[in-house]
Parts: C-alpha cells; sequence; structure tokens
C-alpha cells in the first residue's frame, strides 16, 4: 500500500515529510527515512541465513507496525507469515491482506476475544498465546459462536520472567485442554526468551540460550507421552535466533529488528566478537534531523528530541560521524557536542535509534530512500494501535 498507489494529493509538510522524488536534502524534519539499499540487503541476507536450517522465519511486525514492510519480508523465501503483539496490530495486518498471523501475546479480555474471532473470520490463519485454562475456555466458546478456528501455542516461560508457565506438566496439561477445547487447535509452543537478546557476550547468550533448548526438549518429550504432535516450536529473536534455528528443536524464529537494525542491537556481539551492526547487518533506519541552532560553542541543536523517539535503550548515535556526539535531549530539542564547531544551521544528520520499536511507533510515514532520493512512502499502518 505505497503512498504513490493511493494517494495524489497529499500536501508536503502538512500531509507528509516528503513527495516521491524529493532530494533528501530537502525532506522535511525530523523524520523516519530507511535506506532501502541496506533494508533490502538486511532482508536478503535474513533469507540467506535462514535456508542453511531447518526452519521458518516468522518476523516480527511489532517492531515496524507497516504493512508495506512486512510484505517485504514475506517476499523472501521460507518466510511463513508474521508475528505481532497486539489484536489491533493483527486487525491491520490482517484487512491489509497478510494471511498468517500470530500474536505472541495472551488475550483473554471478552471484546478482544471477540475481535480475534473476526480477524479468522477474515479467513486469516490465527495464532495466539494462552498460558492458563480459562484464557483456552473462553477462545473455545467466541471461535465456537462464530464458527471459525483459532489455533494456540503454549507459552513456556524461558526466563524473562513474564508470561508462560513455568514447567513441561503445566504446558503438557494446557496443551491437553486446547486439544479436546471445541474450534481451538493445539499449534504447538511459544518459547521465546526476551531478556538475553541484548545481552553483548556471544558465549553469554549461548549459555542462557542452551537452558532454553532444554527446557524445551523436557516439554516436547512430555507432549508426546501424552500423545500430543506439536507442529510449532516458535521463538528466537535478533540476537540469538542462531542458536534457536541450529538447535533440531524449534521450527520458526521471530526476529524483528534484523531488518532494520537500532543502536542497542548494533552493539551486541557476535560469535567472532564483531557488532552485529558492523559484521551481520546494515543500519537501515534513520532519524533524518536538521540542525536549528549553534548559539553555544562547542554545541549545536538539532530538532529531534523526545516525540520522534524512544531513549529507553539509550541514545540514539550520529551514523557515520565520530567527530561529534548526540549527548542529551528535551521534548523537541537534541543537543549536540560539537567540539569543532563543524555543524551549521539545516545541516542533515542521520540518527540510529537506540530502539527501533517504540520509535517506529511515533511516527505516521517512513520515508524510502534511494541513492539520495526519495521513492516511495510507506505510512506506519498499525501506529498508535495500543488497544
Amino acid at each position: 500500500m505505497t503512498v504513490n498507489k493511493i494517494h495524489t494529493d497529499l500536501e508536503l509538510g502538512f500531509d507528509v515529510p516528503a513527495l516521491l522524488g524529493t532530494a533528501i536534502s530537502d525532506i522535511q524534519t525530523p523524520s523516519l527515512i530507511i535506506d532501502m539499499e541496506s533494508f533490502n540487503e538486511n532482508l536478503k541476507r535474513m533469507a540467506e541465513v535462514i535456508a542453511r536450517y531447518n526452519v521458518s522465519l516468522r518476523p516480527h511486525a511489532k517492531m515496524h507496525k507497516s504493512i508495506d514492510v512486512a510484505r517485504q519480508q514475506l517476499a523472501q523465501d521460507k518466510t511463513t507469515g508474521i508475528c505481532c503483539q497486539k489484536v489491533s496490530e493483527a486487525e491491520v495486518f490482517a484487512r491489509g491482506g497478510i494471511s498468517d498471523i500470530l500474536i505472541t501475546n495472551q488475550i483473554c479480555d471478552k471484546v478482544k476475544i471477540e475481535r480475534l474471532a473476526g480477524i479468522a473470520a477474515l479467513g486469516c490463519r490465527l495464532s495466539v498465546c494462552v498460558d492458563n485454562r480459562a484464557n483456552i475456555n473462553a477462545l473455545s466458546a467466541e471461535a465456537k459462536k462464530r464458527n471459525v478456528h483459532i489455533y494456540c501455542l503454549v507459552e513456556l516461560d524461558c526466563g524473562a520472567g513474564r508470561c508462560g508457565v513455568a514447567d513441561a506438566e503445566q504446558a503438557t496439561e494446557l496443551a491437553i485442554a486446547i486439544k479436546e477445547a471445541e474450534h481451538l487447535v493445539f499449534d504447538g509452543l511459544q518459547a521465546y526468551q526476551g531478556s538475553i537478546q541484548h545481552e553483548l557476550n556471544h558465549d553469554q547468550r549461548k549459555t542462557e540460550l542452551d537452558a532454553v533448548i532444554e527446557k524445551v526438549k523436557v516439554c516436547l518429550d512430555s507432549l508426546a507421552a501424552a500423545g500430543l504432535n506439536c507442529p510449532v516450536v516458535s521463538g528466537g529473536g535478533t540476537g540469538s535466533f542462531l542458536f534457536e534455528a541450529s538447535s533440531g528443536v524449534y521450527t520458526e524464529v521471530q526476529c524483528g529488528s534484523y531488518a532494520f537494525m537500532d543502536a542497542d542491537y548494533g552493539r551486541v556481539h557476535n560469535q567472532d566478537g564483531k557488532r552485529l551492526d558492523t559484521a551481520d547487518w546494515k543500519n537501515a533506519l534513520f532519524i533524518l534531523t536538521s540542525i536549528m541552532s549553534t548559539a553555544k560553542d562547542g554545541q549545536a541543536v538539532c530538532d529531534a528530541g523526545l516525540k520522534v523517539q524512544s531513549v529507553d535503550s539509550g541514545l540514539p548515535v550520529i551514523f557515520g560521524r565520530d567527530d561529534i556526539a548526540y549527548v542529551n535531549c528535551s521534548d523537541e530539542h537534541g543537543v549536540i557536542e560539537d567540539k569543532q564547531n563543524q555543524l551549521k544551521i539545516n545541516d542533515k544528520l542521520h540518527l540510529i535509534p537506540g530502539h527501533c520499536d517504540p520509535t517506529c511507533n511515533l511516527h505516521d510515514w517512513y520515508v524510502c530512500v534511494r541513492d539520495g532520493v526519495v521513492v516511495d512512502l510507506w505510512p506506519v499502518s498499525a501506529r498508535g494501535k495500543a488497544w
């Protein structure tokens, strides 16, 4: 759903930060831009890596919240569908034509369950995570009422201490309950260890993932002893997916940030001790910002502050520059240390967000740039869909 296909009367500034054919120097700032060459290289590289293993890729669309980005990901080999985190996100993607969606969360509210069944009624293969019997009963009742089937994955707590059951016994009990429930299908296990994704040291991540893999194996043995087939074991993020993919246990991985690569993931080290953003992936997502003040010696101020980025994982990094640094921010201002007073009014800088997911959720548009020119505009389709 690209802008040039659905809109012909967009006004620069009021509606969008750029028009097709706009030079990067003329894009309104602050805005979110995708370097299309790096983005496509990241997608191609992931497809090549996944091809080495007996797993599929189910990219996590909560990262970008964009139908257009999801379509680009789904066009790659061995990509089986997408993940998202909320019913509201799934509604957007399903109505945008995405036909296989896993919501990697528990959906327990009555109205949300009704909305889930509505998504399945659109013809979407809809999967959801569960970790309690009451939720299974509620899902079954609504699916039966709407005459649809909802696929369920039992979630294991793999160490993040969030949702999920603690052990194989509990997981097996819930799997049996799903199998016995009308209009539900037991589809497998959700086994994602989110808290280690940004652990910098490769060997430490591997040690912690080895324990997760063993836990999953115990659970699979328990399911088999109960006569249950487990078609799917899903998990893995950008920081760990190689462990899951090579385990012989997981059937799909849920990476998201690989497509854009933010500053926090960039600091993570691979098996050779090299940073992910130099050895494995390219920075493809940037906040384009303009300098609006150089009134103080050794300092410049840009127009990218807290309202256009999330700093929960650290301040942004200025791409391609080690002579200046983004050092502080408030709502509408970013303070840049510029000891040599090199920056001038209206100079443009590319900021690598500290955390891409919540940063993307603050913007309405991705400005797609190739060779310094705007080639497309993609809506952040599920932006702000929090309910």
